[in-house]
Order: structure tokens, then sequence, then C-alpha cells
């Protein structure tokens, strides 16, 4: 495995190429995700969970709304807390530095490699099976909608990363997270883990800090500011 990622250590990024992150090539071949893969699959179980919730198990639209909105919100909870507290693992040990730069800091040194932009689509599914069946433990047949909702936010959390590496920022209301996002990859990136949203930066005081006027003209203006 090559590289090492300092957590709050801002390093100039690569805009070109791919990093090699496993000797085994279907290891490596794992790693790299169209995004389109993930965004289909996580968006036909979230409807076969609604289909099943409402047609099996017998909830109203209401509740199944009102489930699927908990589930939404609840995710941009859980993705502030895995960016800051698990993608930002401080490097303290040459394991956790191998585990750091596989997970995130690859990500950080070639933020334009777009097969890298989502999770690899086996291990998403993994992990959304044991949560199907820690959600099932905890709310019953609520899971069908909550889990709908949750999954959608990181099918969100997938589609708004994606555009925001691959695209210009747009003029209207989201370019907030075109800036917000570079800001966190070319200025500060112990701060702004917020992808989807900024909210949980508001909550936990980790909004960027105020910068001269000069720099925040330049930064956010594209996620690849040079």
């Amino acid at each position: 495995m090559n590289g090492t990622m300092e957590s709050t250590k801002l390093k100039r990024p690569k805009h070109k190429g791919s990093p090699k992150l496993f000797d085994n090539p279907i290891l490596e071949k794992l790693t790299h995700t169209h995004i389109s893969i993930p965004l289909i699959i996580f968006g036909v179980i979230a409807a076969a969970l609604v289909y099943y919730g409402i047609i099996e198990k017998g909830f109203e639209a209401p509740a199944m709304i009102g489930l699927f909105l908990a589930g939404l919100f609840f995710f941009t909870f859980i993705e502030y807390v895995m960016h800051r507290y698990l993608y930002h693992i401080p490097a303290t040990s040459p394991r956790k530095q191998k585990l750091s730069y596989t997970m995130h800091g690859v990500h950080h040194d070639y933020p334009k490699d777009k097969s890298r932009l989502a999770m690899p689509p086996v291990l998403s599914l993994v992990i959304a099976t044991v949560l199907f069946i820690i959600y099932r433990a905890v709310l019953g047949d609520y899971v069908f909608g909550f889990l709908a909702g949750f999954l959608i936010g990181y099918a969100g959390y997938l589609a708004v990363h994606y555009s925001v590496h691959a695209f210009k920022v747009p003029n209207n209301f989201l370019k907030i997270l075109w800036h917000h996002h570079s800001i966190h990859h070319y200025r500060e990136p112990d701060r702004a883990f917020g992808v989807s949203s900024p909210l949980w930066d508001q909550i936990f005081r980790t909004m960027p800090r105020k910068a001269p006027k000069n720099e925040r003209a330049a930064v956010g203006t594209s996620i690849d500011p040079s």
C-alpha cells in the first residue's frame, strides 16, 4: 500500500492519475467504482423497502413518509460523524496510517479520481445488510421506511460528492456545497466535514474559519482552485 495521510496536514493534491492501493489485482479492481452503480443499487433497494413496508406490512403513506424522512435526516448525522472521526482518524501508528489512507487519504491526494468517489458496492452492501439487522432489532417493522430514507440519504451524498468533484460550480443555491467542500480539501481539512449539508458543521462548530476576503474569493470558485 502506498502513502500515508495526516488528517490535519494540508497537502497539494494531484489532479491526474489513480494510485495503486493493493497488489492483489482483484482487491485493486474492487476499489474502483462507477458512480452509477451504487446510485442504482441503493435506489432500487430503497424502493423495494418502501414497497414491502406498504404492501406487505400495511404502513400508510404518511407513516412511511415520516419514517423515510427520519432515516434521511439520521444519515446526515452519520455522514458527518464518519467523515470527521473515522475518515480523518489521527494517523498515530503505521496501521492507522494505512487505514486512513485507504479509506480517505487517497481521496484527498487524488480528489479528481472519479472511480474512487464512492465506496465499493460489495462493501456498501455488506454494511447495508448489517444496518438492516441492527435497525430491525431496534425499530422492528419501522426499519423498512427508516432504512429506505437512510439509503437514499447515502445515495444523495454520493451524488453530491461526485458532482462537487466532477463538475463546475453551479450558479444557483447549490454552490454552497461546492464552496464548503472545496474549503475542506484545499484550506481546512479539519473543518467543513459535511458534504451533503453543512448543518452538523453548524451544530458542532466546525464551520470554516473566517479568511481574508481575497482568499474567500479564490477558494470555492471550483473544487480545483489551481
